[in-house]
């Protein structure tokens, strides 16, 4: 059935993938996050897997965007993995030959030094998995990706772990229609606009969270699209929605806020190596 399909921005061989495959075996590659979220709040999906953050390049900004404007999707679970990336070249090339290097835009960034050394150019791709696929049977190209898309399409590793930064983690979340029950060792996710650009306006916000004694996570920025120097704000932090004093603290932003939305509360997740 359908609705027991996990989405996952594909195709196979993508870290995606990899990730999605630690809830379920039943996956459905969709080519983009916007596609992924898409699935889910049709129905063509129970859940959906897709990056939101990278302990080298910051956030993955279009997941953020969506969740905070064009999808009411609940996040149900993170899954933490280690990326490796890999160079992979059609059989028998060598690094001598690579003129060109196609990947996702964050794994290029996170291979910079790296690809800079090498002097080539490079391509962004919809994932690393679609750079793969991109270069089969042409001899001057390379890509990075996983070990699992150089089985997938017959390539050949000749570089490992070209990552300027080790170790190197990325986050991905699980959307659902609904969020994940207590376990007591939680998390929340939330995302609030202020009501005007004034000195303390962040910081009263802040103050809740400290006069509670919440521990955050994460914060971070981005721009609202409403015009320059407007910002939402997303917070994670520890515990959750349902816990009362949590509530308490939600209550506070919900009142002090124009906009203001839970992303979903969900279990802390260990690392996957």
């Amino acid at each position: 059935m359908a609705g027991e399909s996990i989405a996952y921005l594909g195709p196979e061989g993508t870290f995606t993938e990899e990730a999605a495959l630690h809830i379920g075996e039943k996956l459905l590659a969709f080519d983009s996050i916007l596609e992924v979220l898409g699935a889910v709040a049709s129905g063509k999906a129970s859940r959906g897997v897709v990056p939101i953050e990278n302990s080298i390049e910051g956030p993955v900004g279009v997941t953020l965007d969506l969740l905070a404007w064009e999808y009411d999707l609940c996040i149900e679970r993170e899954i933490i993995l280690r990326v490796r990336h890999n160079l992979l070249v059609n059989s028998g090339v060598s690094l001598g030959e690579v003129r060109e290097v196609y990947s996702h835009p964050q794994s290029l960034a996170q291979c910079r030094r790296f690809l800079e050394k090498l002097g080539v150019t490079t391509h962004s791709a919809p994932s690393t998995a679609a750079a793969a696929r991109t270069i089969v049977g042409r001899r001057e190209l390379a890509a990075i990706g996983t070990l699992r898309a150089a089985d997938i399409y017959g390539l050949d590793v000749i570089a490992e772990d070209i990552q300027d930064f080790d170790p190197n983690f990325t986050r991905f979340i699980v959307l659902s229609e609904k969020d994940h029950e207590p376990t007591g060792k939680d998390k929340t996710s939330i995302v609030f606009s202020l009501a005007e650009d004034r000195p303390g306006g962040l910081y009263e916000v802040l103050g809740f969270f400290a006069e509670h004694g919440v521990n955050l996570t994460k914060i971070e920025s981005r721009p609202s699209k409403r015009g320059l120097g407007k910002y939402i704000f997303f917070i994670d932090f520890e515990g959750h929605r349902k816990d009362a004093v949590i509530m308490d603290v939600l209550d506070c932003i919900a009142d002090r806020t124009p906009f203001f939305k839970i992303l979903g509360s969900y279990p802390e997740e260990t690392v996957y190596e």
